[in-house]
């Protein structure tokens, strides 16, 4: 089960991707597993030298007695890996995206990505470009 971040293709650039661990409970891993996950709000932050997963709505699991859906949840990360990124975020002015979440073997993996906001011209030309995609493959198919 993957589930993806739609809107971090639309708002955003995407530069350098990455794979981070997450630390989830018991339930919210069963959640994912069914896939009521909702990474649209989302966004990674740094707070006191550590990632957390912001704004991520994971449905309560149905037996488990989780309170808050929308809890910031610590990502797994490699130290040098971490300062590499704030470096990287402050010298270009750059945000971490989570792009998406996923199980590799038995745990559950996020893909975060370094991204640039697009601006509003930026958006209309690539839904141009994605209607004249469109409008050519039906044209091939005809």
């Amino acid at each position: 089960m993957v589930i993806h971040n739609r809107k971090a293709k639309f708002e955003y650039e995407l530069f350098d991707h990455l794979e981070v661990g997450i630390v989830l409970t018991g339930g919210e891993v069963k959640s994912v597993s069914e896939g009521h996950v909702g990474l649209d709000d989302a966004y990674v932050k740094v707070i006191d030298g550590e990632l957390f997963l912001v704004n991520a709505h994971i449905h309560p699991y149905e037996f488990a007695q989780e309170a808050d859906p929308k809890r910031s949840r610590k990502l797994l990360i490699h130290k040098k890996e971490l300062l590499a990124l704030e470096n990287k975020m402050q010298q270009k002015n750059l945000d971490l995206v989570p792009i998406s979440l996923y199980f590799h073997g038995h745990k559950v993996k996020l893909e975060i990505a370094l991204a640039k906001g697009k601006k509003e011209f930026e958006k209309k030309e690539s839904v141009k470009k994605r209607d004249i995609e469109r409008r050519m493959e039906e044209e091939i198919k005809e």
